[in-house]
């Protein structure tokens, strides 16, 4: 019973003791409401994107992209890679064992020179060589006793490691469904402004046609079928660029998806898309909980915390326990010993001497890492409140802009049609004509362009929320680093 309790006090002394800070969470100011939207407790980034994207083929889109996007695999593979750093790092704790084995044998003959041993009688009674052999087999025990929490200090700066990993992961998969709809939207938005070419270029072709005729019975100038052969030509020209972006944009989401360069799939005409009537915004501190890009500099904060106190343990001296078992025996010429058990028992302890002054710098190096690192997790913070911000403004702006150009360019249109009435009347000059086709032109591509940055506006919303779907994630409490005794730490 009292080497039990010796054990345990031993044990507890063993676990207090650890070199370096224990990780707090720092203490970081949020703001308690947003600038430019109320604060509540819904949030878009509360939805799955499957409720989000109502276009069934973008929804196609994005699941072939969770599966065979590059990139995440990549991140995947991070995590794989981390989990088993980490049950090495554990096996440091544990003892280690090993064995040897070693078998060797010896033999002079009688012609041998300078050993002696032709007078030796050999197994038959007559002078022979010499013959030796030994062999031998042991197992032996070794232990690091952390005294100073060196191996523990590792294990924690490994888990935070590794749950880091996890929430670039997730960061990984929150941009590609946000990349995958964005790249989306330029297409359906390139489509609608390819459309609209189209349909302009067969007015100018018209235009010149009608124009031409005129021209040749004498109604018109030269310079009337001039200007219209030049709007004519400068459309198809924006036609054809329009065209190349399009293959382009479905190139580049290819990529996305993890395939070669391919046609993309259509669903919903950019007009069609379903536009959230509101967008909720949530609670600033939300963010907090929900990026994966703050919850992955928090990690890596805590793993340059703990990386100190592994510096700081190797300063110290390191005690190592050994112990070995095994057997042996020997023969010489006739003359056997053994088999014969052996035991043996060791303790290490080893420590700097020459070089503690240059651990005492590695000291600094983690401390200097552990600074940057609380730099980087601080402007992880604001850098996500900004954009936020920057979204709100953009879905909030985006929407009034395209409220505005929608009645422009129905007003255009109006226009258009009295001009060409007026010029086929003769009440109007082709000026009247060129003009306004020319302006319904453009107002339309660029109306088409502002939705198309609506759209994007909330899908950017959405990821700087940190939205979207993920894998199961673990518990809050699993995510906080370990404290020295083995519990789960925070600020």
């Amino acid at each position: 019973m009292r080497w039990q309790i010796l054990l345990t006090t031993f044990l507890l002394l063993l676990s207090a003791c650890m070199m370096g800070p224990d990780y707090q969470r720092p203490e970081v100011p949020t703001a308690e409401a947003w600038r430019l939207a109320p604060a509540t407790s819904a949030s878009i980034a509360n939805l799955p994107w499957w409720e989000l994207f109502k276009d069934g083929e973008l929804q196609k889109l994005i699941r072939t992209a969770l599966e065979e996007n590059l990139d995440l695999r990549v991140a995947a593979a991070a995590i794989e890679q981390f989990k088993n750093q980490l049950v090495i790092a554990k096996f440091d704790l544990a003892p280690s064992l090993g064995y040897t084995g070693s078998a060797f044998t010896y033999h002079n003959t009688n012609n041998a020179l300078g050993f002696g041993a032709a007078n030796i009688p050999g197994p038959s009674g007559r002078s022979g060589g010499l013959t030796f052999s030994h062999e031998s087999g042991s197992a032996g025990i070794k232990w690091e006793v952390d005294l100073w929490g060196r191996i523990r200090r590792n294990i924690e700066a490994t888990r935070a490691q590794l749950l880091a990993r996890a929430e670039n992961q997730r960061g990984v998969i929150i941009g590609l469904v946000g990349n995958v709809a964005q790249s989306y939207f330029t297409i359906r938005s390139l489509d609608l402004q390819v459309e609209i070419a189209a349909r302009t270029l067969k007015v100018w072709d018209e235009a010149v046609r009608l124009t031409r005729s005129r021209y040749q019975q004498g109604y018109v100038s030269k310079l009337d079928l001039d200007r219209f052969q030049a709007e004519q030509a400068g459309t198809k020209a924006q036609l054809a660029n329009l065209q190349m972006q399009v293959v382009q944009a479905e190139n580049q989401l290819s990529v996305l998806l993890g395939h070669k360069p391919m046609p993309i799939p259509r669903g919903l005409a950019l007009t069609e898309q379903p536009m959230p009537p509101d967008v909720p915004a949530g609670l600033p501190s939300d963010l907090l909980r929900q990026r994966p890009d703050i919850l992955q500099a928090e990690q890596e904060l805590a793993a340059a915390t703990a990386n100190i106190g592994v510096a700081e343990a190797q300063r110290f001296p390191q005690l190592s326990i050994g112990g070995i078992a095994g057997g042996a025996g020997f023969q010489l010429s006739s003359v056997s010993t053994g088999p014969f058990a052996t035991f043996g028992a060791s303790g290490t302890l080893t420590g700097p001497l020459l070089n503690a002054t240059a651990l005492g710098y590695q000291v600094g190096v983690t401390t200097a890492q552990a600074k940057q690192a609380l730099a980087q997790y601080q402007n992880a913070i604001l850098t996500a409140f900004k954009e936020v911000e920057d979204a709100l403004i953009a879905v909030q702006k985006t929407r009034e802009q395209r409220e505005a150009q929608e009645a422009q360019v129905a007003a255009l249109q109006s226009a258009l049609t009295l001009a060409d009435k007026r010029y086929r009347g003769g009440f109007a000059s082709y000026l009247d004509v060129l003009t306004a086709q020319r302006d319904l032109f453009q107002a339309e591509l660029g109306l088409a362009s502002t939705r198309q940055q609506n759209l994007v506006s909330v899908v950017q919303l959405y990821k700087a929320l940190g939205g979207g779907w993920s894998p199961a994630r673990p518990s809050e409490a699993e995510t906080q680093p370990l404290s020295p005794s083995g519990a789960k730490g925070g600020g």
